[in-house]
């Protein structure tokens, strides 16, 4: 069965690149991107990996922990960081897990067999610090996916879990947000002191309270 959003991630025990972790203790207190590759030594995750470790410092501004997932082994990851770093031109700490048995990849159904029986699809799942799926993409192995879409997507829910408020159509840090429509008219100079527009009754704006 899927993970919808809302549903808790599942804990496991993996072995990685940095060791054995668990998964829960690992992430604890901390936002998590776990993603899925279809298997080492492919050129499009090769892009994606130096990617993720070129924004360490992003990460780890949002208190994010990024752990990717092969079906290879942990040698073979091993060798294919080398590999990482010379063509990158970075430097891969970050952990990768190795899920031989495709345990992990089933637990979150990364293996969508219309695509592939044995290799996982490029899945994402941002996960909040209560364990709970905040988000999910899913991307077919023809296509990297977008790094700076998932730091948007993280600005926007980390923001949205503090305040009452939801973020437009492209919206990027620093832009106006969309007051949620729970809160009435009069009470927004209250919640919101930096000022709003009300565009209709039901689309009002109020600049990033958080900045």
């Amino acid at each position: 069965m899927s993970l919808r959003l809302g549903d808790d991630a599942p804990n496991f025990q993996a072995q990685t690149t940095v060791g054995d972790i668990d998964f829960y203790e690992y992430t604890k207190d901390s936002w998590v991107v776990l993603y899925s590759h279809p298997s080492d030594y492919t050129p499009v995750c090769t892009t994606e990996l130096g990617r993720t470790a070129q924004l360490k410092q992003e990460f780890e501004a949002r208190n994010v922990k990024v752990l990717a997932l092969s079906v290879d082994s942990v040698e073979d990851h091993h060798e294919w960081i080398k590999d990482i770093n010379e063509t990158q031109q970075t430097t891969v700490e970050f952990p990768i897990i190795a899920d031989k048995d495709r345990k992990i990849a089933e637990l979150y159904d990364m293996i969508h067999p219309n695509a592939s029986a044995t290799a996982t699809v490029r899945s994402v799942f941002v996960i909040g610090p209560d364990r709970k799926v905040k988000l999910t993409l899913t991307y077919p192995a023809s296509t990297g996916r977008n790094f700076q879409e998932i730091l948007r997507v993280i600005d926007s829910l980390q923001l949205t879990a503090e305040y009452s408020v939801a973020t437009p159509a492209d919206w990027k840090h620093g832009e106006d947000v969309i007051v949620v429509p729970a809160i009435k008219t009069e009470d927004i100079p209250a919640k919101f002191p930096k000022g709003h527009k009300e565009i209709k009754p039901y689309l009002r704006t109020t600049p990033q309270p958080n900045i």
